[in-house]
């Protein structure tokens, strides 16, 4: 028995023991709400009874699944935005891996779990100097075909 609740959603159109079911367990009923499909079924003598014991019974869509992130997103991506790696992310939050990934795709979070064997934005800056690819390598130590992939790369 819950006092507190004075709105419920039904999926199932109304039958006599269902309302008594109802007013049982929740005393402190105002309304219920159901499909406009689960309303067209429900006998208006239901409805009109319902209506003198001063509980509406309206239409509303509550189509689809809740979000069961709970505000999540937030948090996955302000870890994010400092700095760590999905899985610590994952480890941190206690949240599987892939739902820190889904949530990051869903905020559109600019995220690269890769750890860089080079800075690329340094390379990118040397070539911006007026080096050479092959003058890049050699100052940083480096294959000449990586500096190649990671210029030609956006």
């Amino acid at each position: 028995m819950d006092d507190n609740v004075t709105s419920i959603h039904i999926t199932k159109a109304l039958s006599s023991s269902m309302i008594v079911e109802l007013i049982d367990e929740y005393p402190n009923l105002e309304e219920i709400t159901c499909s406009p499909s689960v309303f067209n079924r429900t006998s208006r003598r239901y409805v009109d009874a319902l209506r003198q014991l001063d509980i509406e019974v309206k239409t509303e869509y509550n189509w689809g699944a809740k979000s069961r992130s709970n505000g999540i997103e937030f948090y996955v991506s302000k870890l994010s935005n400092e700095g760590l790696s999905a899985k610590q992310i994952s480890q941190k939050l206690d949240i599987s891996l892939n739902r820190v990934y889904y949530l990051l795709r869903k905020s559109k979070t600019d995220f690269d779990n890769r750890k860089r064997k080079y800075d690329h934005a340094e390379i990118r800056q040397l070539k911006d100097d007026g080096l050479t690819a092959k003058e890049i390598s050699e100052k940083l130590d480096m294959p000449l075909r990586s500096v190649y992939y990671i210029l030609n790369n956006k």
